[in-house]
């Protein structure tokens, strides 16, 4: 790629990873899955090395997204609260080892842990009581929610037992349990109302809610994983949450402590199976440098620590023709792009529909009819298209273009600025 076009695909990637920021941060309605997210971010990562020119500290590879609101108060974290780097790959699993341990003075034991879908939340604790609930913010700010996380029965305002530090920060996730989302999505379908996509945005998007009763009736619950203060604490994660668990902290049964890289894969590939099992969705394993000295040797990046790291599951995935794509006119006037393809069978139903969702997500896929396309059902409720083989495309292929007439009536299509969705302008 010659510099004059990495320059262009680089204020691109730049525009749409923050946008997408946007609608899974704040808006808690992502229109792209996580991995199609973590292709994107490489991309840029990848451009951004090869042409360091166009690389700054305000790219999004450079920070993390913000959920910050205008609703809530914000306070300053603590201890900054970064994301973590993540990898679908065993090969890349190796690499972090391998880069880990260079920085280490000895050999480290690693902790396992289910990677829970849901929003993360910083509890600051002071002589035992709970004083503030941070959203993860920007890393460094975060909204309190103090008055919605008190709704949570998993969570205690007062923590009473022996030894416990003057002040402490306890972090984990807020999720929402699958028989909870799944009854919630039937009272609002009831009632006419939008549901929710997945149990992640159900729980994100409560959080946020400006009602506590609503909060409290959404039934949330919280696993905890992460313990800090400047008193002196144990020295290791793993004796830690044990330690937080006795003072009567939900810190889940889903852990291991491992002394070698096989007894990790090894939990990597049991819950990889497993997981459909469990009540509530998880997305991968955590894998984290044991020992605290070690954490503090292998220190970390601007924005993410160099001691851990996310392994994600893959989506259950397949690979199709794309025959067409048909347009549908929602209540709103929303015109959504839906792929038809040839059936195939995906997490044991049969797929013969994908969704699109607007006018970019086809020019960033560069889909055309005829498409060998790959499909995948994760978390979302409908299958998608998440990628093309560009190998297998015809020789004769067009570029598909999005419709500039109503499907319904024949009016002209209107786009807001700032939306990616086309609207026809009847419906009010």
């Amino acid at each position: 790629m010659k510099e004059k076009e990495a320059s262009g695909r680089i204020s691109f990637l730049k525009s749409e990873i923050e946008k997408h920021n946007y609608n899974y941060y704040v808006l808690n309605k992502p229109v792209i899955t996580d991995f199609e997210y973590d292709i994107l971010i490489q991309e840029l990562e990848t451009l951004e090395k090869k042409f360091p020119a166009y690389a700054d500290r305000n790219s999004p590879t450079q920070k993390i997204g913000s959920d910050l609101s205008t609703e809530f108060v914000k306070i300053a974290h603590k201890y900054p609260m970064l994301s973590l780097s993540n990898t679908y790959s065993l090969d890349e699993l190796a690499l972090f080892f391998e880069r880990t341990e260079q920085l280490l003075d000895g050999k480290p034991q690693y902790v396992c842990e289910l990677k829970y879908d849901g929003a993360s939340i910083s509890l600051r604790y002071s002589n035992g009581r709970l004083d503030y609930a941070l959203t993860r913010g920007d890393g460094m700010v975060g909204d309190n929610v103090i008055n919605n996380v008190k709704t949570i029965q998993t969570i205690p305002w007062l923590v009473d037992s022996t030894g416990i530090p003057d002040d402490f920060v306890i972090r984990g996730e807020i999720l929402m349990f699958r028989d909870v989302f799944n009854e919630l999505n039937k009272t609002k379908a009831a009632n006419g109302e939008q549901v929710f996509a997945n149990p992640r945005n159900a729980a994100a998007g409560t959080l946020k809610t400006l009602d506590p009763k609503t909060v409290a009736e959404r039934k949330l619950s919280c696993f905890l994983y992460f313990l800090y203060s400047d008193s002196p604490l144990k020295p290791t994660h793993y004796d830690n949450l044990m330690m937080a668990k006795d003072w009567g902290f939900n810190v889940p049964e889903y852990i291991k402590l491992c002394d070698t890289h096989e007894e990790v894969i090894e939990f990597i590939k049991f819950w990889d199976k497993e997981r459909e099992n469990l009540p509530f969705d998880t997305d991968g394993v955590v894998i984290k440098v044991n020992s605290l000295k070690h954490q503090r040797q292998a220190g970390f990046t601007a924005k993410s620590p160099r001691w851990a790291i996310a392994y994600k599951f893959q989506a259950e995935q397949a690979r199709t023709k794309l025959n067409s794509v048909s347009f549908q006119v929602g209540r709103t006037g929303a015109v959504t792009p839906v792929a038809n393809l040839e059936p195939v069978l995906l997490a044991g139903t049969t797929v013969k529909r994908a969704s699109l969702h607007n006018a970019d997500q086809i020019a960033l896929l560069d889909l055309r009819i005829g498409d060998t396309v790959i499909v995948e059902k994760g978390g979302e409720i409908i299958p998608k298209i998440t990628g093309v083989d560009i190998t297998s495309r015809p020789e004769d292929s067009m570029p598909l273009v999005f419709i500039s007439e109503c499907p319904e009536c024949g009016t002209a299509l209107v786009r807001n600025e700032g939306e990616a969705a086309h609207y026809c302008p009847n419906y009010d």
